[in-house]
């Protein structure tokens, strides 16, 4: 008898999109040419007041599906909507401005078969600079495989554009609505201390380093959400003698940056 060939699992890749024209092309592009083919797309426009629409519009594919909020709201919001729309089995997310290599989604599926256990596979990824035009990698230390809370904390190494998970993380614990910038670590930290984690050194990404990165533009909130999250969860993690050296390097480097953007500003009182 003939053995009935498994159907390959479905990704469910998810693009977040708000004024995403710039590069947006080139980010759909890269999905379209996964060498991994079972995928959906969950387009959520966030209201965007630019031609990303007309630009998503221009792809006739059949695995491109379209959603679009009724308000605008935060982005973790955005993808906790997204997210109860997804068919897959897996989850992933790409950002209107950053790209896959082809063979990012066949490879990680390839882990996900060999070992059950695995939970969220995330990889190694180029920085690509926007303004000079040249791309480095971004970890030249080994990431960590595993329940890896601890090492999250002290050297934080993951980067959402990465990731593929199982959709019952999402599920189970979704991205706080509390966060508009840091939703990604507070949720990686969470799920790493009941979900297993594995890691690929080589890098099957790029993100796009640019002065419209949000973090960038919003130091003050980001910032302040770091000091929020570092006194909400302090207590919990001093009790596991877990080092908060990544949450506390960041406060102080957000807080340097704003100050010297203030006085780049002439916003800063001399006494």
């Amino acid at each position: 008898m003939k053995k009935v060939k498994k159907k390959t699992p479905l990704v469910t890749v998810i693009m977040n999109c708000y004024n995403g024209e710039k590069y947006l092309n080139k980010s759909l592009k890269s999905l379209i040419n996964q060498k991994f083919k079972n995928w959906e797309l969950i387009f959520w426009n966030n209201k965007s007041t630019d031609g990303s629409k007309k630009i998503f519009k221009r792809f006739k594919d059949k695995r491109f599906r379209y959603f679009e909020n009724k308000k605008f709201t935060n982005l973790y919001r955005s993808r906790n909507y997204a997210i109860k729309k997804a068919k897959g089995k897996y989850v992933s997310f790409l950002d209107t401005d950053d790209w896959w290599k082809k063979t990012k989604l066949d490879i990680q599926l390839k882990y996900f078969k060999k070992n059950p256990k695995i939970d969220l596979i995330y990889s190694n990824f180029f920085i690509y600079d926007e303004k000079k035009k040249n791309k480095y990698l971004f970890s030249k230390k080994k990431l960590r495989s595993g329940f890896i809370t601890k090492y999250l904390l002290e050297d934080y190494r993951i980067f959402i554009l990465t990731v593929l998970a199982k959709k019952k993380l999402f599920i189970e614990s979704g991205f706080s609505k509390r966060y508009d910038i840091i939703g990604d670590f507070d949720f990686f930290v969470r799920s790493s201390e009941k979900f297993y984690f594995e890691s690929i050194q080589k890098p099957l990404a790029f993100y796009r380093h640019h002065n419209d990165n949000y973090s960038k533009l919003r130091l003050d909130k980001y910032n302040q959400e770091l000091n929020f999250w570092y006194n909400k969860f302090k207590r919990k993690y001093k009790k596991k003698d877990f080092r908060m050296t990544h949450v506390k390097k960041e406060i102080i480097k957000s807080k340097v940056k704003l100050f010297l953007k203030k006085v780049s500003l002439g916003r800063v009182v001399q006494w």
